[in-house]
């Protein structure tokens, strides 16, 4: 298997590995490990403000003198309405009457309190960074930020959980697509947050590289040499792995989460809107079970601010049953390894298959 570099020749593509961008588990650690194996690292910006981005650049750069991507979110921010305000008062209640069944201080936001941060004032950061690889999932950037940033000769990765998704990717000019697979872990890329695309990956794969004309990454269930020659042979020009390093060193995940991961069942892994109010794959709980039995989940990002502070505090208490721990369909042994350990292996096993 033809294995170039370097990220090779920027995206150029011949099958680049990349680190996919998990905020609460990607580090600066992660990337600068990725890039030492030869792949390509991707930073979570997530609704970082912009200084915040910045401080994050920086402390991975410190740490890899490699090329990496910065990963954004470009959501739509439902405004705050009467109706949002109420519903919003009604979920607060809810879930501090359920911390206070299980013995968790928490004193959560007021509608009016939360920080909302759109990717406008991130790509004024990145751009100011003078970042390379900018990559997006929710939805797609708007033409203004794409021309800006297509100026500056910067390689725009945008998701897709959908053909027409990838469609409209494709007609924007976005230089590589990422195809996610319904078995990936983590947010659904989809940019719609209701009746979302429940798609096969490797399904979806075959019919995006028959729909456009556009390299792709492929995100979904891959976690050793089998399924990521499975991924080329049905499109992928590249292949975005994520999953496999929830338990490596430089994962942010806590022992008391690895320790779960590593004895989850495959019954336990669904989607939820129950943490973010978007939908995301990851371990059911007490959490997730008493929130969708509830009803009461708001929408992304609002659902996401206000059960911060309850996650916050249950990781401070080393209690998995509320804190969201997201994984893929494809359950592996979530090596304790370094990154640069892990991609490296890969590699060799695929290699290996592959002659």
């Amino acid at each position: 298997m033809k294995w170039t570099n370097d990220i090779t020749r920027l995206l150029g593509i011949d099958f680049p590995i990349v680190q996919a961008p998990m905020f609460g588990v990607t580090t600066p650690a992660m990337v600068a490990a990725a890039g030492t194996a030869g792949c390509l690292g991707s930073l979570a910006l997530a609704d970082l403000d912009a200084e915040q981005c910045r401080d994050a650049i920086h402390k991975t750069r410190m740490l890899t003198q490699r090329p990496f991507a910065v990963n954004l979110f470009v959501h739509h921010i439902p405004g705050i309405d009467d109706r949002l305000r109420a519903d919003y008062a009604e979920a607060k209640v809810w879930m501090e009457q359920l911390a206070q069944r299980y013995n968790l201080a928490v004193e959560l936001p007021a509608i009016d309190d939360l920080a909302m941060h759109n990717y406008a004032e991130q790509i004024e950061a990145i751009m100011d960074e003078n970042c390379k690889i900018v990559s997006f999932t929710f939805g797609n950037l708007d033409p203004q930020s794409i021309a800006r940033l297509k100026s500056r000769g910067t390689v725009l990765i945008g998701t897709c959980t959908s053909v027409k998704e990838a469609e409209l990717l494709a007609q924007a000019d976005i230089d590589i697509i990422c195809v996610q697979g319904i078995e990936a872990g983590g947010h659904r890329g989809t940019f719609a947050t209701e009746d979302i695309p429940a798609i096969g990956g490797l399904s979806l794969l075959a019919q995006v590289s028959e729909a456009v004309k556009v390299p792709l990454l492929y995100a979904g269930g891959i976690y050793n040499a089998k399924t990521l020659l499975a991924a080329r042979a049905l499109g992928a020009n590249g292949f975005q792995i994520g999953s496999l390093l929830l338990g490596s060193a430089e994962s942010a995940l806590h022992d008391f989460e690895k320790d779960r991961l590593r004895r989850a069942k495959e019954s336990d892994i669904v989607l939820t809107k129950s943490f973010s109010g978007r939908f995301a794959r990851g371990i059911k709980n007490i959490f997730v079970d008493e929130s969708e039995a509830s009803g009461l989940i708001l929408p992304y990002p609002y659902q996401n601010k206000l059960t911060a502070e309850l996650r916050k505090v249950a990781r401070l208490n080393k209690l998995s049953e509320f804190v969201n721990i997201w994984m893929g369909q494809s359950i592996s042994e979530f090596s304790s390894d370094s990154t640069t350990t892990i991609f490296k292996r890969l590699i060799e096993q695929t290699e290996i298959l592959a002659d």
